[in-house]
């Protein structure tokens, strides 16, 4: 099946200059070679550590940022250096939902303003039109019609985040990258949020890359799961097969510090070892059995590390340190 968005390569790297004429001096490698696609109606997972790349990848993929290398296709079509005149029809497709509720709204505006401007940019309908949609957006998720005469200030985080996914849904996109939409939120009101989102993909057949931290959300929200090191992809499956059946090394360390409910059951986590290497320098070879200084991650250096399948739909690192393959 043809997927609806992929990205091939794909490169993100940020100059770093220094000196008295500020001249580039290195780069930080935030996303280094990364491959993957989405299928419609599909929800994947997006997960690492912060500092990772997961939040440039979306961005990348969204063109809020031009990649340095690699491609990025939508629906059949080359996005990656679009001009902005050609891509502006794409982005009614593609949209995001950003982290910080509280940051991404402009507490300027009215929340009818803030709903109503990407009918404004796309030039849809006139006044009383947009009214009247951003009363039914603002209900689809779960606030009144009214709420449009407020301003951001008035309304708690997860309200807010509410009003963020109304106007992420306006234009009716078939793409929706959720950058981390419910780690700002208290516990009690992500799982709302989280429920409102999975309502919408099942009525809209929305796509999604669900970037997050805590493993347990990205199970019960994905279709599959993609693992993230160090602006690369570790290993990607189907959620089932991430969490049953993982086969590197960071993916189990991963897994096994999420929290058990259950007080009669402990299990003792892989706590990782040392630090994260730096993005400007990365390690060669497996960047993670250099931060945790395996015995085999000397092998490693000189390797073809891109992903190998080692089951249906399940593709893992290669790496002597971290795989048994």
């Amino acid at each position: 099946m043809k997927p609806l968005l992929s990205v091939e390569n794909l490169k993100m790297h940020f100059p770093v200059k220094g000196g008295v004429f500020l001249r580039s001096v290195a780069s930080c490698k935030a996303v280094d070679g990364v491959s993957l696609m989405i299928h419609e109606g599909e929800t994947l997972g997006l997960v690492g550590e912060s500092g990772c790349g997961k939040s440039t990848l979306g961005k990348c993929m969204v063109r809020l940022l031009e990649p340095t290398g690699g491609r990025v296709d939508y629906d059949g079509s080359d996005i990656t250096h679009m001009k902005r005149h050609d891509l502006l029809p794409k982005r009614r497709d593609l949209q995001m939902i950003f982290q910080d509720p509280a940051e991404s709204l402009n507490p300027r505006h009215t929340i009818g303003e803030i709903v109503s401007e990407p009918f404004i940019i796309h030039g849809i309908g006139d006044r009383q039109e947009r009214l009247a949609k951003v009363g039914e957006l603002l209900e689809k998720v779960g606030l009144s019609a009214s709420a449009a005469e407020k301003f951001p200030f008035e309304f708690s985080g997860g309200q807010r985040q509410r009003i963020g996914i109304a106007r992420a849904i306006a234009l009716n996109p078939k793409m929706i990258i959720c950058d981390e939409p419910v780690s700002a939120l208290d516990v009690s009101v992500q799982s709302q949020v989280l429920n409102l989102m999975m309502d919408l993909q099942s009525d809209l057949g929305l796509s999604y890359l669900f970037i997050a931290h805590d493993l347990a959300v990205v199970r019960h929200v994905s279709d599959r799961v993609a693992i993230m090191y160090l602006g690369k992809i570790m290993e990607i499956a189907d959620a089932d097969a991430i969490y049953e059946n993982p086969r590197h090394a960071y993916t189990k360390a991963l897994i096994s510090a999420i929290p058990i409910p259950d007080p009669t059951k402990r299990e003792d986590p892989r706590f990782l070892e040392g630090d994260v290497p730096s993005p400007i320098n990365p390690p060669e070879g497996c960047a993670f059995g250099h931060r945790m200084d395996h015995p085999k991650w000397k092998e490693s250096v000189g390797m073809d590390l891109a992903l190998r399948e080692v089951g249906p739909g399940h593709w893992v690192q290669p790496c002597p340190c971290c795989t048994n393959l």
